[in-house]
Formats: structure tokens, sequence, C-alpha cells
């Protein structure tokens, strides 16, 4: 994807195309977030995004993809305006969550009053974050929405980015972000190698109705074969997330609805009764991905295009947004200081916030994956042992839970409390 000079530059208007401090690449839940933590601050933003996001859907209809949005990503879009709007729009709050083991049988409950909290967080629907967010950016006058738009070719050097896109269009920036997904056009584009691997596994996603009530409960076993979850909804209806070796996925894809049902409540070891399935099912292929770096001059990486974890906690998006205030915080240092927007100062202290964290989190989720998808005997009894232990000891529960908020360590200033 070189640049291409025009060939006919005689008849080229002599206009410069528009230019902007911010460009962010990809409007999904991280890249709509970040556009609208950096609005109000003097900067011209640009938001390029290929489809807009829908705007309705028929009453009751549960998208298949979904997040568990965690305390601190509650207090960044509370902090943008937008959390009452996701509240209009669905959200189901958990208050308790219970993992236990397939094979050892050993369990671990997380309850939310233990805490002195409301919930553990919520289960909110992809598409119902990014509405809410776009809703409150088409009221931001800094912001300007390019969408919908591909881009076809970009310059990238220390001192800035041009971009071509596939109609035509051109524009330029000071700092690009690049907020397009764990299969990143632009970190492709600019070079940024990753590091990581592909699962032999798939998650499948689909929306079941349980025979008992759910509690307000996450529930969440792990079998050899991956882990299979349980997330409440707010109708009484469940959102499923079940992650199979691809030999296994490719058996439970192939299953009737009934058969599925069956399969996925013996799964579950009919925790919540037997299970009806209510919608299609998808699947998408699973891996660990960790960029080796997360920014140049002039360019940073978010969410998934930094990094892409195993969804065993639906941990994703958390993540993606805490990289979102990171980066706002890294820009305000830049603005306060009179520092250069793109210039590795202000960038780097994003990097240092943000890589070391997200790595333990790979890391933690990938040794989880490990862990529990082995049936040896001596592991799955030390296993069951472990998650039984750790139950009995409040203090060590504590720690998992605040880090399962997201309350822990040194946080982003979205995510704080009064400031």
């Amino acid at each position: 994807m070189s640049h291409h000079p025009h060939q006919d530059e005689s008849t080229t208007p002599a206009s410069a195309p528009p230019h902007y401090d911010l460009i962010l690449v990809g409007g999904g839940m991280v890249g709509a977030t970040l556009a609208r933590a950096c609005a109000g601050k003097g900067l011209r933003i640009a938001l390029i995004e290929t489809r807009a996001p829908q705007r309705h859907w028929p009453a009751g209809e549960i998208d298949l993809r979904v997040s568990a949005l965690n305390r601190a990503s509650q207090r960044i879009l509370g902090r943008l305006g937008v959390w009452s709007r996701i509240l209009a729009l669905g959200a189901s709050p958990y208050r308790q969550m219970c993992v236990w083991d397939g094979v050892g049988g050993g369990t671990l409950r997380f309850d939310a009053a233990a805490l002195g909290e409301p919930d553990l967080g919520h289960i909110v629907e992809n598409r119902v974050i990014q509405l809410a967010l776009w809703e409150a950016l088409e009221r931001c006058p800094d912001v300007t929405l390019w969408c919908p738009a591909a881009i076809a070719e970009l310059t990238h050097t220390p001192s800035g980015s041009h971009l071509l896109l596939t109609d035509g269009r051109a524009l330029s920036g000071r700092l690009l972000i690049a907020a397009d997904g764990r299969d990143s056009l632009i970190r492709q584009l600019v070079g940024i190698e990753t590091e990581g691997w592909e699962y032999d596994q798939r998650a499948i996603v689909a929306t079941v109705q349980p025979s008992q009530w759910h509690q307000e409960t996450a529930w969440q076993r792990f079998l050899p074969t991956g882990p299979v979850a349980l997330l409440p909804l707010a109708n009484g209806h469940c959102s499923i997330v079940w992650s199979a070796t691809e030999a296994r996925a490719a058996e439970l894809l192939a299953m009737t609805d009934a058969d599925f049902a069956a399969a996925l409540t013996e799964a579950t070891e009919s925790r919540l009764g037997p299970l009806e399935l209510r919608s299609p099912r998808a699947a998408i292929a699973l891996r660990l991905q960790h960029a080796k770096q997360y920014v140049l001059p002039g360019l940073a990486l978010v969410g998934d295009a930094a990094h892409a974890v195993h969804p065993l906690a639906g941990q994703g998006v958390n993540l993606g947004l805490l990289d979102a205030a990171a980066l706002v915080d890294a820009i305000d240092r830049a603005l306060a200081h009179g520092r250069d927007l793109g210039g590795l100062w202000a960038l780097r202290h994003y990097e240092r916030a943000r890589r070391g964290d997200n790595l333990v989190m790979l890391t933690a989720m990938d040794l989880l994956k490990r862990l529990f998808s082995n049936a040896l005997p001596p592991l799955a009894g030390a296993r069951s042992l472990g998650l039984t232990l750790t139950d009995h000891l409040a203090p060590l529960k504590q720690v998992f839970m605040m880090h399962a908020l997201g309350l822990r360590g040194d946080l982003p200033r979205l995510t704080r409390v009064g400031h």
C-alpha cells in the first residue's frame, strides 16, 4: 500500500486535506470512548469508522455479542456522560459470581455484598455501549465522524500521518490512534509486530432461557475442553460463552438446537435446570496476541489492536477502556506541559501505564486456560483445592474481587471517583 502521487497534478484542487490533532481509526467501544474522552480539550478530532452503529432493534432482542463491564469501566462511561443512556438501552447487573471446576468440583463464589458493593458489574450488549457513545459523539462539535469510510493508503512519519480513503477523500493528523481491532490494518501498515498464538479453541455465543432463575449470578464452569459461562440478562435469559476445542466446537455447532441445549445443560451440570436455546449460535476463533510495542512517534495502539485476550472472564473490553483512559491521561499531560501530542515523551507514559498491566492479564488468562483445560487427576485435585481454599480465605478473596471490579493498582483518572 505505497503512496502514489496523483497523475494529473494540474487538475488537483490546491486546497490541502483537513488536518486534525487526533485521528482515531475504529469507532467501536474503545475508539468511541477515547474520542468522547478527548472532546472538549480544544483538539480537532477525526473518527474513521467503516459502518455506523445499529440504531434500532426489536424490543426484547438480545445481541449475541455482550461484554461484562466492571466497575472501572462503568466509572469511565459515567464520567463521559453515557452510563445513564446505557442503562436506559439495557444493562443487566450481576451480583454474584460462581466458578467451579468440571473435573475436581472445587467452587469459588464472589458476592458483591461482601465488599459493600451493589453489584460486581453489568452484562451489556456491545451494540448498546457503542450506540450510547456514538450518540454522545454526534453532540461533540470538535469531533468529525468520517463514516462510512475505509483506508486505502497510509503515509506515516514521526511528524504525522496522511490518510487516503477508498472514496478518494484525504485527511492528515498529528497523532494517529489505532482502535481498529485485533486484525488492525493500521498496526500492519506501520509494521508493529505481535507475539502470541492461536488457541485451538472457538468461543460459541448464544442466548438461552434457563428453567430456573439465574439469581443475577455469572456462572462459569471449567471443563477440560474449555470454560463455559452463563451470564445473567435482565429478562431472565442468559448469554452464553462456551469455549471449546476446534473439534468439540465443530460438534456443538453441527448439533440441532435441542441437542445443543441438552449438551449445554449437561456442561453446566443443570445449575439452572434444563436450558432452552433462544437464538442462533455464532463462533469466534480465539487467540492470544500482544503488540510488541504500543507506540511509535505520532502513533498509538489501543484495545484489541494492542492486545487480544482469551474471553475467559469477559475482560477484553475492560482492558481496552483502561487503555483509552490511560491514553487520555498521557494526552492531558502533554497539553498541560505544552509538549507535542504525538511525541514519545507523552506516548511512553501511556505505554508504561498499560503494557505491563495488560501482559499480566493476558498471562493470567492464558495460565488459567492451561491450568483448567488439563484433566490430569493431581492437577484437577490441586486446582479444586485452590478454588475452595480461596473461597474460604476472606482477604485473598477480597483481592480477587477488587481485581474483578477493576479497582486496583494505579488507575487512570477517569476511573476515580470525585476527580
